[in-house]
């Protein structure tokens, strides 16, 4: 168990420093304004899609990153691991949801990117726009959820089911930023990029302190 133990807490941490890197990367090619044909191309693209029915489904999906609601699934989902003696994990998902909002905030004032217009007439949110706040929280905690799900599962299969729905959910959370034209798409992929390099960072330290009581 314990070089399995080890080889996951590697391989998070050079997950971690390889997303710090990129999104290094990604913010200088932002400020030189590297970025904006590529952002350009990517927005026109998937305005091209629209589809009154296919808004409907972005607006309703993109509640799935809003801070109210992953504030609430927070909460429920705390008091519930809580409940069942599973305070370790409560504390995890604590440490991750509370650092994926202080991130975010640090880093728009940091980087301080106005926002495009919208599309489809969405009410414009107020803030910066880099990195995409719906990307780095919905990513941290469905990605800290599915890890504190799936912990206990023995079947492959059924892990792999949690991790591609929390995926899946992250992905088109995003995804719906861009389509909505709230975000850039670099937007976006920064807030993945932060998203990784902090749930690996929780990982490692909460690897440590397991070490630490055991």
């Amino acid at each position: 168990m314990e070089p399995q133990r080890n080889r996951i807490l590697y391989a998070g941490f050079a997950a971690a420093v390889a997303a710090l890197l990129f999104f290094a990367w990604l913010a200088n090619e932002m400020l030189e304004g590297a970025t904006l044909r590529f952002d350009s191309f990517v927005r026109d693209t998937v305005h091209s899609w629209a589809t009154p029915l296919l808004t409907a489904a972005m607006r309703g999906i993109t509640q799935l990153g809003s801070p109210e609601w992953l504030i609430l699934m927070s909460v429920i989902l705390i008091w519930r691991l809580a409940w069942m003696g599973r305070k370790r994990a409560a504390i995890l998902l604590a440490v991750g949801a509370i650092g994926a909002l202080l991130l975010n905030d640090v880093l728009k004032v940091l980087f301080h990117r106005h926002r495009p217009d919208a599309y489809f007439g969405y009410h414009e949110p107020l803030g910066y726009s880099f990195p995409s706040g719906h990307a780095i929280t919905s990513a941290c905690f469905y990605g800290v959820a599915a890890a504190i799900i799936s912990v206990r599962m023995r079947s492959r299969g059924a892990k792999l089911l949690v991790w591609t729905g929390a995926a899946s959910i992250a992905g088109l959370i995003g995804f719906s930023r861009i389509y909505l034209g709230v975000h850039y798409p670099s937007d976006v992929i920064a807030g993945y990029a932060a998203a990784i390099v902090w749930v690996g960072a929780v990982r490692a330290a909460y690897g440590v302190w397991l070490r630490r009581i055991n």
